[in-house]
């Protein structure tokens, strides 16, 4: 498996977050959907890996600065015919260590409420994430489940 950081470029990321806004779109009022599309996560405070194993893209993430020491966790997906297999927790375990490196203290994150997003929650209390109030921009939400780690 192979995690480095991207620009972005490729027609197989373009199709993969496609994928994912239009999954979150399903899961999520419109109201509610945090997904960043391609041209969203093209900005300077966004750093993106995909993850690939041979020729395949099989996950993504992202993690956004907010501040000197507190960045946001973005984008983590998994292809659906590889989920649960392992690959989102080395993605969450590479995300962690860069954040780290990177010289933030702080990882926050915004996932769904719902059912459905009940195996994303559970893989970031398992890193150590725990729940807490809505942070940078965001407000409150029975949509949105909000969750920080100290790094």
């Amino acid at each position: 498996m192979k995690i480095v950081v991207d620009d972005l470029s490729g027609p197989e990321i373009a199709r993969f977050l496609d994928e994912h806004v239009q999954q979150m779109r399903s899961l999520t009022p419109v109201e509610s959907k945090h997904a960043l599309d391609l041209n969203s996560l093209r900005r300077p405070d966004i750093t993106f890996w995909p993850v690939s194993e041979g020729d395949s893209l099989v996950g993504c993430g992202a993690i956004k600065r907010l501040d000197a020491g507190h960045a946001e966790l973005k984008s983590m997906r998994t292809r659906s015919t590889r989920q649960r297999s392992g690959i989102a927790s080395q993605l969450l375990e590479h995300i962690i260590a860069e954040a780290r490196g990177m010289g933030f203290t702080r990882l926050s994150l915004e996932t769904g409420a719902a059912e459905s997003f009940l195996p994303a929650r559970r893989l970031y209390e398992r890193f150590g994430f725990q729940h807490c109030e809505p942070f940078a921009d965001y407000q409150p939400d029975p949509n949105s489940t909000f969750m920080t780690r100290a790094l």
